[in-house]
C-alpha cells in the first residue's frame, strides 16, 4: 500500500486538508469525521487518521473529489488559531519530551576533555618553541624581516626573506574564508 501526501492550511472558521490522491473521483473512498478525528481510506493507499488539534463540527464540515485530490473543509467549533492540524498523543509527547531531555542531559566525559585541552597546550607551546628557536638561531637580516612581515601584515604573514620584505610595505594576507578588519 502506498502512503500518501497531504497538506492544510485554516482560515478562522475553517481548515482545509487536502489529500493528493490520482483519480480520487473515480477511487473507492471514504472520509469519516468525528468531533476530534478525521479518517480517509481508499483503494491501494495507506488509511489516513488523525487526531486532530481542536473540535470540528461535524455537520458543517465537507469533502469533495477531484481529479487529483480529495480536499476535506473542516468547520472548526471554536474559532481560535490551531497550532498544528494534529494532536499528539499524550503517550507521545512525554516520549517526545524524555528524548529531548536525555539529549539536554547528555553527559560530557571531562576527563577526556581535560587531556584534550593538555594537548592542544602542548601543541602551542610546541608551537612557540619552534618560533622562538627559529628567531634565536637566525641572523639579524632573518629576525629584522620576522618582526617586519609580522608587524605590518597584522599577524598574517610570517617571512624570513629580508630582501624581499626589506624593499616594500608588507600587504596583509588572512587565511582563506576569513577577511581582514583594522581596528580602530
Amino acid at each position: 500500500m502506498a502512503k500518501v501526501k497531504y497538506d492544510w492550511y485554516q482560515t478562522e472558521t475553517a481548515v482545509t486538508v487536502t489529500v493528493l490522491l490520482k483519480n480520487a473521483s473515480e477511487k473507492n473512498y471514504s472520509v469519516q469525521l468525528e468531533q476530534n478525528t478525521l479518517s480517509l481510506q481508499a483503494d491501494d493507499i495507506e488509511p489516513i487518521v488523525l487526531t486532530l488539534w481542536n473540535p470540528i463540527n461535524v455537520e458543517q464540515s465537507t469533502h469533495k473529489a477531484s481529479p487529483s485530490k480529495v480536499e476535506i473543509k473542516l468547520a472548526k467549533l471554536i474559532g481560535q488559531r490551531w497550532d498544528a492540524l494534529e494532536r499528539k498523543s499524550p503517550q507521545a509527547e512525554e516520549s517526545q519530551a524524555v528524548t529531548s531531555s536525555a539529549a539536554a542531559k547528555k553527559k560530557h566525559d571531562w576527563d577526556k576533555l581535560s587531556k584534550q585541552l593538555e594537548a592542544d597546550d602542548e601543541t602551542k607551546d610546541d608551537v612557540n618553541a619552534l618560533f622562538k628557536k627559529i628567531y634565536e638561531d637566525a641572523s639579524e637580516d632573518t629576525r629584522k624581516a620576522m618582526m617586519k612581515s609580522y608587524y605590518e601584515s597584522g599577524g598574517t604573514v610570517l617571512s624570513t626573506n629580508w630582501a624581499e620584505v626589506g624593499a616594500k610595505q608588507v600587504e596583509v594576507k588572512p587565511p582563506d574564508g576569513c577577511e581582514y578588519k583594522k581596528w580602530n
